[in-house]
Protein backbone atom coordinates (compact mmCIF):
# COMPACT_ATOMS: atom_id res chain seq x y z
CA UNK A 1 0.00 0.00 0.00
CA UNK A 2 1.60 3.38 -1.15
CA UNK A 3 1.54 6.05 2.02
CA UNK A 4 0.12 9.23 0.64
CA UNK A 5 1.71 12.00 3.27
CA UNK A 6 0.50 14.86 4.05
CA UNK A 7 1.51 17.91 2.48
CA UNK A 8 4.30 20.22 3.66
CA UNK A 9 2.16 23.31 3.35
CA UNK A 10 -0.50 22.24 6.01
CA UNK A 11 -1.33 25.13 8.29
CA UNK A 12 0.01 25.32 11.63
CA UNK A 13 -3.14 25.23 13.26
CA UNK A 14 -3.96 22.25 11.76
CA UNK A 15 -1.30 20.25 12.54
CA UNK A 16 -1.46 21.34 16.15
CA UNK A 17 -5.19 20.12 15.84
CA UNK A 18 -3.50 16.25 15.03
CA UNK A 19 -1.48 16.49 17.81
CA UNK A 20 -4.23 17.54 20.13
CA UNK A 21 -5.96 14.36 18.76
CA UNK A 22 -2.84 12.24 19.35
CA UNK A 23 -2.80 12.90 23.01
CA UNK A 24 -6.05 12.22 23.44
CA UNK A 25 -5.66 8.74 21.26
CA UNK A 26 -3.05 8.22 23.63
CA UNK A 27 -5.30 8.48 26.86
CA UNK A 28 -8.03 6.49 25.84
CA UNK A 29 -5.43 3.78 24.47
CA UNK A 30 -2.53 3.84 26.46
CA UNK A 31 -2.63 6.39 29.71
CA UNK A 32 -4.23 3.44 32.01
CA UNK A 33 -1.39 1.47 31.50
CA UNK A 34 1.34 3.65 31.72
CA UNK A 35 0.08 4.90 34.63
CA UNK A 36 -0.52 1.25 36.38
CA UNK A 37 3.36 0.42 34.74
CA UNK A 38 4.58 3.77 36.70
CA UNK A 39 2.68 2.99 40.07
CA UNK A 40 4.48 -0.96 39.97
CA UNK A 41 8.01 1.44 39.24
CA UNK A 42 7.46 3.13 42.58
CA UNK A 43 6.08 -0.22 44.41
CA UNK A 44 9.44 -1.86 43.19
CA UNK A 45 11.82 1.05 43.46
CA UNK A 46 13.33 3.48 45.95
CA UNK A 47 10.00 5.62 46.30
CA UNK A 48 8.02 2.78 47.08
CA UNK A 49 6.66 4.83 50.49
CA UNK A 50 4.95 7.01 47.85
CA UNK A 51 3.09 4.31 46.21
CA UNK A 52 1.82 3.28 49.65
CA UNK A 53 0.79 6.59 50.55
CA UNK A 54 -0.75 6.67 47.37
CA UNK A 55 -3.07 3.56 48.43
CA UNK A 56 -3.88 4.74 51.71
CA UNK A 57 -5.49 8.22 49.69
CA UNK A 58 -6.52 5.17 47.06
CA UNK A 59 -8.66 3.57 50.18
CA UNK A 60 -10.28 6.63 51.58
CA UNK A 61 -11.50 8.16 48.46
CA UNK A 62 -12.32 4.81 46.74
CA UNK A 63 -16.12 5.86 46.66
CA UNK A 64 -15.51 9.08 44.96
CA UNK A 65 -15.98 8.20 41.49
CA UNK A 66 -19.75 6.73 42.72
CA UNK A 67 -20.46 9.89 44.53
CA UNK A 68 -20.45 12.59 41.65
CA UNK A 69 -16.65 12.67 41.10
CA UNK A 70 -14.36 14.93 41.49
CA UNK A 71 -14.20 17.35 38.65
CA UNK A 72 -11.52 20.13 37.99
CA UNK A 73 -12.75 23.12 35.30
CA UNK A 74 -9.05 23.71 34.97
CA UNK A 75 -8.78 20.22 33.19
CA UNK A 76 -12.00 20.67 31.47
CA UNK A 77 -11.03 24.01 30.04
CA UNK A 78 -7.02 22.81 28.47
CA UNK A 79 -6.59 24.91 25.52
CA UNK A 80 -5.68 21.34 24.49
CA UNK A 81 -9.45 20.48 24.02
CA UNK A 82 -10.10 23.45 21.88
CA UNK A 83 -8.07 22.06 18.62
CA UNK A 84 -9.34 18.31 19.62
CA UNK A 85 -12.93 19.61 19.35
CA UNK A 86 -11.64 21.75 16.14
CA UNK A 87 -10.20 18.97 14.36
CA UNK A 88 -13.28 17.04 13.63
CA UNK A 89 -14.84 19.50 14.40
CA UNK A 90 -17.21 18.57 16.89
CA UNK A 91 -20.36 20.37 17.46
CA UNK A 92 -22.84 20.39 20.01
CA UNK A 93 -26.85 20.77 18.53
CA UNK A 94 -29.54 21.72 20.87
CA UNK A 95 -33.43 20.84 19.92
CA UNK A 96 -35.19 22.38 22.83
CA UNK A 97 -34.88 23.83 26.13
CA UNK A 98 -33.82 22.00 29.15
CA UNK A 99 -35.16 22.98 32.42
CA UNK A 100 -32.53 22.79 35.14
CA UNK A 101 -35.02 22.56 38.39
CA UNK A 102 -34.86 18.65 36.88
CA UNK A 103 -32.45 15.79 36.56
CA UNK A 104 -32.16 14.23 33.20
CA UNK A 105 -30.85 10.87 31.92
CA UNK A 106 -29.03 11.68 28.53
CA UNK A 107 -29.24 8.45 26.14
CA UNK A 108 -26.18 8.66 24.31
CA UNK A 109 -25.92 7.00 20.74
CA UNK A 110 -23.88 5.64 19.11
CA UNK A 111 -20.96 4.47 20.90
CA UNK A 112 -18.58 4.77 18.41
CA UNK A 113 -14.92 3.21 18.42
CA UNK A 114 -13.71 6.20 21.23
CA UNK A 115 -17.10 7.43 22.29
CA UNK A 116 -15.07 10.94 20.59
CA UNK A 117 -18.71 13.19 20.72
CA UNK A 118 -19.62 12.33 24.00
CA UNK A 119 -16.01 13.12 25.29
CA UNK A 120 -15.65 16.29 23.35
CA UNK A 121 -19.20 17.85 24.39
CA UNK A 122 -19.49 16.73 28.01
CA UNK A 123 -15.97 16.37 29.31
CA UNK A 124 -14.61 19.63 27.62
CA UNK A 125 -15.00 23.18 26.67
CA UNK A 126 -18.17 25.87 27.53
CA UNK A 127 -20.78 24.46 24.68
CA UNK A 128 -22.85 22.31 27.26
CA UNK A 129 -22.96 24.88 29.85
CA UNK A 130 -23.73 27.48 27.27
CA UNK A 131 -26.59 25.79 25.76
CA UNK A 132 -28.22 24.62 29.00
CA UNK A 133 -27.21 26.57 31.40
CA UNK A 134 -27.72 25.18 35.33
CA UNK A 135 -27.08 21.79 34.04
CA UNK A 136 -23.92 20.05 35.28
CA UNK A 137 -22.95 17.21 33.02
CA UNK A 138 -21.64 13.97 34.31
CA UNK A 139 -20.16 11.01 31.67
CA UNK A 140 -20.78 7.71 33.07
CA UNK A 141 -18.41 5.21 31.75
CA UNK A 142 -17.38 1.48 33.18
CA UNK A 143 -15.85 1.41 36.96
CA UNK A 144 -13.32 -0.45 36.27
CA UNK A 145 -11.13 2.58 34.74
CA UNK A 146 -11.44 3.91 38.15
CA UNK A 147 -9.65 1.43 39.80
CA UNK A 148 -6.28 2.52 37.61
CA UNK A 149 -3.91 4.38 40.02
CA UNK A 150 -3.88 7.74 39.03
CA UNK A 151 -5.55 7.21 35.65
CA UNK A 152 -8.77 7.77 38.03
CA UNK A 153 -7.44 11.28 39.01
CA UNK A 154 -7.12 12.20 35.24
CA UNK A 155 -10.70 10.71 34.07
CA UNK A 156 -12.61 12.16 37.05
CA UNK A 157 -11.31 15.49 36.22
CA UNK A 158 -12.07 15.58 32.77
CA UNK A 159 -16.11 15.29 34.99
CA UNK A 160 -16.48 11.22 34.06
CA UNK A 161 -17.67 8.91 36.74
CA UNK A 162 -18.64 5.31 37.14
CA UNK A 163 -21.73 3.98 35.03
CA UNK A 164 -22.54 1.88 38.11
CA UNK A 165 -25.83 2.02 38.99
CA UNK A 166 -24.89 3.59 42.92
CA UNK A 167 -23.20 6.45 41.00
CA UNK A 168 -25.93 7.42 38.35
CA UNK A 169 -28.21 7.06 41.53
CA UNK A 170 -26.22 9.35 43.23
CA UNK A 171 -26.21 11.91 40.45
CA UNK A 172 -30.21 11.71 39.67
CA UNK A 173 -30.56 12.15 43.20
CA UNK A 174 -29.74 15.55 43.55
CA UNK A 175 -32.87 16.98 45.05
CA UNK A 176 -32.36 20.66 43.34
CA UNK A 177 -32.26 19.10 40.28
CA UNK A 178 -29.74 20.63 37.60
CA UNK A 179 -27.81 17.19 37.12
CA UNK A 180 -27.44 15.36 33.79
CA UNK A 181 -25.84 11.97 33.45
CA UNK A 182 -25.09 10.60 30.07
CA UNK A 183 -25.51 7.20 29.41
CA UNK A 184 -23.56 5.66 26.49
CA UNK A 185 -26.54 3.19 26.16
CA UNK A 186 -24.64 0.31 23.98
CA UNK A 187 -21.97 0.31 25.91
CA UNK A 188 -19.22 -1.43 24.94
CA UNK A 189 -20.89 -4.04 22.99
CA UNK A 190 -21.77 -1.37 20.41
CA UNK A 191 -18.21 -1.08 19.33
CA UNK A 192 -17.76 -3.93 17.68
CA UNK A 193 -20.75 -2.26 15.17
CA UNK A 194 -18.91 0.95 14.59
CA UNK A 195 -18.21 0.82 10.97
CA UNK A 196 -18.70 3.80 8.60
CA UNK A 197 -21.81 3.72 7.69
CA UNK A 198 -23.37 1.65 10.22
CA UNK A 199 -27.04 2.88 11.75
CA UNK A 200 -27.28 -0.51 14.18
CA UNK A 201 -27.61 0.32 17.65
CA UNK A 202 -27.29 -1.94 20.95
CA UNK A 203 -30.70 -0.93 22.47
CA UNK A 204 -33.75 -3.46 22.30
CA UNK A 205 -32.24 -5.17 25.80
CA UNK A 206 -31.32 -2.24 27.49
CA UNK A 207 -33.67 -1.43 29.78
CA UNK A 208 -31.64 -0.87 33.35
CA UNK A 209 -31.18 3.10 32.05
CA UNK A 210 -34.94 2.99 31.36
CA UNK A 211 -35.74 1.71 35.49
CA UNK A 212 -33.27 3.99 36.56
CA UNK A 213 -35.03 6.88 35.24
CA UNK A 214 -38.49 5.98 36.22
CA UNK A 215 -37.06 5.43 40.09
CA UNK A 216 -35.57 8.80 40.12
CA UNK A 217 -38.24 10.97 38.13
CA UNK A 218 -35.19 12.04 35.53
CA UNK A 219 -36.25 13.27 32.37
CA UNK A 220 -35.25 11.28 29.42
CA UNK A 221 -33.24 12.76 26.74
CA UNK A 222 -32.31 10.86 23.21
CA UNK A 223 -29.15 12.05 22.26
CA UNK A 224 -27.31 11.00 18.30
CA UNK A 225 -24.45 11.76 17.34
CA UNK A 226 -24.09 11.86 13.84
CA UNK A 227 -20.72 11.03 12.45
CA UNK A 228 -19.37 9.64 15.44
CA UNK A 229 -19.07 6.19 13.06
CA UNK A 230 -16.82 7.80 10.33
CA UNK A 231 -14.07 8.45 12.16
CA UNK A 232 -12.48 5.12 11.78
CA UNK A 233 -12.35 2.13 9.57
CA UNK A 234 -12.98 -1.09 11.23
CA UNK A 235 -11.85 -4.62 10.32
CA UNK A 236 -14.68 -6.98 9.10
CA UNK A 237 -16.15 -8.59 11.88
CA UNK A 238 -19.89 -9.39 11.09
CA UNK A 239 -22.04 -11.70 13.20
CA UNK A 240 -21.09 -15.41 13.11
CA UNK A 241 -17.26 -14.92 12.23
CA UNK A 242 -14.45 -16.00 13.95
CA UNK A 243 -13.22 -12.81 14.96
CA UNK A 244 -16.84 -10.94 15.79
CA UNK A 245 -16.96 -14.55 18.02
CA UNK A 246 -13.21 -14.26 20.06
CA UNK A 247 -14.33 -10.27 20.31
CA UNK A 248 -17.26 -11.27 21.98
CA UNK A 249 -15.85 -13.44 24.33
CA UNK A 250 -13.27 -11.22 25.55
CA UNK A 251 -15.68 -8.40 26.08
CA UNK A 252 -17.52 -10.52 28.34
CA UNK A 253 -14.50 -12.02 30.21
CA UNK A 254 -12.92 -8.59 30.63
CA UNK A 255 -15.76 -6.01 30.41
CA UNK A 256 -14.74 -3.75 27.20
CA UNK A 257 -14.38 -4.97 23.82
CA UNK A 258 -11.50 -4.73 21.41
CA UNK A 259 -12.43 -2.97 17.62
CA UNK A 260 -9.72 -3.89 15.45
CA UNK A 261 -9.84 -0.20 13.78
CA UNK A 262 -7.41 1.85 11.98
CA UNK A 263 -7.87 5.37 10.08
CA UNK A 264 -4.89 7.73 9.17
CA UNK A 265 -1.34 8.52 10.74
CA UNK A 266 0.25 11.98 11.90
CA UNK A 267 2.32 12.88 8.78
CA UNK A 268 0.10 10.40 6.40
CA UNK A 269 -3.12 9.85 5.50
CA UNK A 270 -2.84 6.31 4.06
CA UNK A 271 -2.99 4.49 7.72
CA UNK A 272 -3.06 4.79 11.58
CA UNK A 273 -5.05 5.77 14.78
CA UNK A 274 -5.57 9.24 14.20
CA UNK A 275 -9.75 9.50 13.49
CA UNK A 276 -10.24 10.56 9.78
CA UNK A 277 -11.63 14.21 10.06
CA UNK A 278 -14.95 14.21 9.68
CA UNK A 279 -17.79 16.00 11.39
CA UNK A 280 -19.35 15.18 14.73
CA UNK A 281 -22.94 16.77 15.18
CA UNK A 282 -24.15 15.20 18.49
CA UNK A 283 -27.96 16.12 18.78
CA UNK A 284 -29.53 16.51 22.03
CA UNK A 285 -33.17 15.77 21.63
CA UNK A 286 -36.45 16.79 23.42
CA UNK A 287 -36.85 15.76 26.74
CA UNK A 288 -39.58 12.66 27.78
CA UNK A 289 -41.10 13.64 31.20
CA UNK A 290 -40.73 11.09 33.43
CA UNK A 291 -42.48 10.80 36.68
CA UNK A 292 -40.79 9.03 39.82
CA UNK A 293 -41.66 5.82 40.18
CA UNK A 294 -39.58 3.65 42.92
CA UNK A 295 -40.98 0.17 41.97
CA UNK A 296 -41.78 -0.06 38.49
CA UNK A 297 -43.60 -2.63 36.64
CA UNK A 298 -41.80 -4.51 33.89
CA UNK A 299 -44.67 -3.18 31.84
CA UNK A 300 -44.06 0.28 32.88
CA UNK A 301 -40.34 -0.07 31.88
CA UNK A 302 -41.24 -1.42 28.93
CA UNK A 303 -44.07 1.28 28.01
CA UNK A 304 -41.01 3.80 28.71
CA UNK A 305 -38.72 2.01 27.02
CA UNK A 306 -40.78 1.70 23.53
CA UNK A 307 -41.67 5.67 23.93
CA UNK A 308 -37.95 6.04 23.98
CA UNK A 309 -36.87 4.25 21.41
CA UNK A 310 -39.75 6.03 19.46
CA UNK A 311 -38.76 9.47 19.97
CA UNK A 312 -34.81 8.22 19.57
CA UNK A 313 -36.26 7.54 15.61
CA UNK A 314 -37.75 10.32 14.93
CA UNK A 315 -34.59 12.94 16.10
CA UNK A 316 -32.84 11.09 13.66
CA UNK A 317 -35.35 11.23 11.39
CA UNK A 318 -36.19 14.60 11.71
CA UNK A 319 -32.42 15.66 10.79
CA UNK A 320 -29.97 12.97 9.09
CA UNK A 321 -31.07 14.89 5.80
CA UNK A 322 -28.60 17.50 7.74
CA UNK A 323 -26.15 15.28 8.01
CA UNK A 324 -25.38 13.48 5.31
CA UNK A 325 -27.64 10.40 5.94
CA UNK A 326 -29.38 9.31 2.68
CA UNK A 327 -33.35 9.02 2.79
CA UNK A 328 -33.77 5.51 2.37
CA UNK A 329 -32.16 4.72 5.60
CA UNK A 330 -32.63 4.09 8.87
CA UNK A 331 -31.71 3.10 12.30
CA UNK A 332 -31.66 -0.39 13.50
CA UNK A 333 -32.32 -1.39 17.00
CA UNK A 334 -30.88 -4.43 17.99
Amino acid sequence: MALRFAPVSVPLERRIQTVAVLQWIFSFLLLAQFCCGFFVILILGNFWFLAVLYLVWLYLDWETPCAGGRRSQWVRSWTVWKYFREYFPIQLIKTSDLNPNHNYLFGFHPHGVLVAGAFGNFCTGPSFKNLFPGLTPYLHIMPIWFSCPFFREYIMSAGMVSASKESVSYVLNNEGGGHASIIVIGGAEESLNAHPGSLTLNVLNRKGFIKMALKHGAHLVPVFSFGENELFKQVANPKGSWLRNVQEKLQKIMGFALPLFHARGVFQYSFGLIPFRQPIHTVVGSPIPVKRNLNPTTEEIEQLHAVYLQELRKLFEEHKGNYGIPEHKTLIFE
